[in-house]
């Protein structure tokens, strides 16, 4: 009976091959699943889905071994993620290769986060190695593991309980097939970078959480206190959520705090420039200056704390610490800003 195409990993039908699936269903364990190199238009808008955040934690694909094209016993054995864009820029790259693709369950989390997380990790690898029976599959006795995923893995313990061998492959599944050539990765291969093209798809899963919450806030404030206050609290939301993964390598400090609050001084100033109203007192228009640029510049600042998981500008112990350091900075900024601005406010209305 012929397998019926998967609409998640583009698994490609063979006549009498295994069961296999890419939902989480019950299959059997040992089973090699079947994939191939293309990207399908069902795939772009999985793809597409994922970067916006829709169903964030759904984006996965069935763990355990794949076969990709027509391997044999000596074929390369790869290792990734079960996050689907993880999976498929892996078997995108390697067109015209045949080898096997064991995936781990990393819950739907890409490899360089998941090693983080620990699920792409020693345990889980030696556990899918067994549940796979690979040593049954393969006659040699080596995984190509994706170097952002070193964090997670003991290669020693991988070998000393599976025989095992872990091979770090380069940083970009692109480098792949060449490296396959000699198993050596160069330099350029090894060198991370974080261009604005892969920056820039981290904003639209940050942006959606955050947007509807300011667009609200905003019209509230708008209606009820003042436009000006509205368009800054707008401005300083975008700010954290859109310019700051853009300009992150050019902001001249070190913690993505110092830049997010950086970046929040920067685009508040317009407002003070301009906002000179007439018989406003030289003594209000400093306070506002002053509010303003103690409430909103926070804002963005906390809201450029969530790339942190996301770049290769951080490390774990560097954000926790950066976190404790800043947040009761931000929090005092925030609440003086606060005070002011409400002093401020009852002064006008002669409140006080």
């Amino acid at each position: 009976m012929d397998t019926p195409q998967s609409s998640c990993c583009s698994c490609t039908p063979v006549s009498g091959a295994p069961p296999y699936t890419c939902t989480g269903d019950a299959t059997t364990e040992g089973v090699i699943h079947i994939t191939d190199s293309t990207i399908t238009f069902t795939n772009h808008r999985d793809h597409f889905l994922a970067r916006w955040g829709v169903n964030r934690m759904g984006h996965r694909v069935e763990p355990g071994l794949y076969r990709l094209g027509n391997p044999t016993p000596e074929s390369p054995v790869f290792a990734s993620a079960n996050y689907t864009l993880s999976f498929d820029a892996l078997r995108s790259a390697l067109t015209g290769v045949d080898a096997y693709i064991l995936v781990l369950d990393t819950k739907g989390i890409n490899v360089w986060c998941a090693a983080g997380k620990g699920t792409f990790g020693t345990e889980e690898i030696i556990h899918r190695i067994e549940t796979t029976a690979l040593a049954s599959i393969v006659t040699h006795r080596r995984i190509i593991v994706p170097q952002l995923g070193a964090p997670g893995i003991s290669w020693m313990e991988v070998l000393r309980r599976s025989g095992f061998k872990i091979e770090f492959g380069p940083v970009r599944a692109t480098d792949l097939p060449e490296f396959t050539k000699t198993h050596t990765a160069t330099p350029a291969m090894r060198r991370v970078q974080f261009p604005l093209r892969d920056r820039i798809v981290l904003i639209p899963v940050e942006l959606v959480q955050v947007l509807p919450y300011a667009v609200v806030a905003t019209l509230v404030v708008g209606f009820f206190l003042n436009w000006i206050v509205a368009l800054q609290l707008l401005t300083a939301t975008l700010a954290g959520t859109v310019l700051f993964p853009i300009l992150l390598p050019y902001i001249p400090t070190y913690d993505f705090s110092t830049k997010g609050l950086l970046l929040g001084f920067v685009v508040m100033l317009p407002f003070i420039w301009f906002n000179v109203a007439p018989g406003v007192s030289p003594m209000m228009l400093a306070g506002y200056a002053v509010a303003s640029l103690l409430f909103f510049p926070p804002i963005t600042a906390f809201l450029a704390l969530n790339f942190t998981g996301a770049t290769t500008f951080t490390s774990r112990t560097g954000v926790r610490k950066e976190i404790f350091t800043y947040i009761r900075v931000m929090a005092a900024m925030f609440i003086t800003g606060f005070i002011i601005a409400l002093l401020l406010f009852l002064a006008r209305v002669k409140v006080i």
